[in-house]
């Protein structure tokens, strides 16, 4: 018989020192009396006045999120710039004035005479529709802006589109709705109401996000 096995306790004490050398500081843990040969430690016991983290709590209510109406947007801001072009071209065939210059009479007649005025010469016509636009434009730049709903932005377009409609509907049914008695600017100011009735109706109908 050899050293080896003659002398057990010599190779259970060897395994403990290499224990010792490979942890330093930290001891061997020792199997309570008649722990099985699979016996594993369980994790130490938590120290003097411990309390675990409660769990946080989640909802799974939809929430409402915050976001812009790009085409709404869009509808509008087209129908601010065709109102700008309108101002530049010429409204009726044979006519050298422009929509600046008919736009120009009805503020001289405002000045003068008042809304009365104003009505009688008929120059409120392109008035509203190039005031109309501009507040337009103006109403497309706040649609970008993040919000629960843009609906009460869309009613405000929805009324503006209805005075510039009447700006334009009401010279046409009085040529007998002729297309060969406008030119190229009222056209562009009959896109005016039309652009800003479809953004109007676009941010008016549709409705929050939910997350």
């Amino acid at each position: 018989m050899s050293e080896r096995e003659q002398s057990p306790a010599a190779g259970t004490r060897g395994t403990d020192d290499w224990r010792e050398q490979t942890i330093p500081g930290i001891q061997p843990v020792a199997a309570p009396i008649g722990a099985g040969p699979g016996y594993a430690p369980g994790p130490p016991p938590p120290p003097p006045g411990y309390a675990p983290r409660p769990a946080p709590e989640y909802s799974t209510t939809p929430v409402r999120v915050r976001r812009s109406d790009s085409l709404a947007s869009l509808l509008l801001l087209l129908a601010g710039i065709a109102a700008g072009v309108s101002l530049l071209l010429r409204w009726l065939p044979g006519s050298d004035l422009t929509g600046w210059d008919l736009v120009r009479r009805g503020w001289d007649d405002a000045a003068d005479g008042g809304v009365a005025a104003l009505f009688g010469t008929g120059f409120w016509q392109p008035m509203a529709v190039v005031l109309g636009g501009a507040v337009l434009f103006l109403l497309g730049l706040l649609v970008v802006l993040p919000a629960h709903t843009h609906r009460f932005l869309g009613v405000l377009a929805l009324l503006v589109s209805l005075v510039a409609g009447a700006g334009v509907l009401v010279p046409l049914a009085a040529e007998g709705w002729d297309p060969a008695t406008i030119d190229t600017g009222f056209w562009f100011a009959v896109a005016v109401p039309v652009l800003g009735l479809l953004g109007a109706l676009k941010a008016l109908f549709t409705g929050p996000r939910w997350r």
